[in-house]
């Protein structure tokens, strides 16, 4: 299992519009295979930082994933959408392996 850690630096001023883009990935994580952990937005502390989880079998899952989601409309819809609103900054990507008790 590959678990990808997604970390945003969004506009504070436009948290609604990244909540709305978050809300749209969730289904589609789920939709081409993977277990979305959900999005994790700010609170207490720094205002413009919000995470996202979600795991695949597999990093080639993960990959299959990446090159459909391209060719999807919901995701290029989701994708636009981010772009018109200027929701998000920036993001960096990381994964990890996760362990379990």
């Amino acid at each position: 299992m590959v678990t990808c850690y997604l970390r945003y630096v969004i506009d504070p001023v436009r948290l609604a519009e990244f909540e709305h883009y978050a809300s749209l990935w969730i289904p589609l994580v789920a939709r081409f295979g993977g277990t979305h952990h959900g999005y994790f937005m700010p609170s207490e502390g720094a205002n413009n930082i919000a995470l996202a989880l979600f795991s695949f079998p597999s990093l080639a899952d993960y990959e299959d994933y990446r090159t459909r989601s391209l060719a999807d409309p919901a995701c290029q819809a989701a994708f636009q959408y981010a772009r018109d609103t200027a929701c998000i900054v920036s993001y960096e990507r990381s994964f990890f392996r996760p362990m379990f008790g």
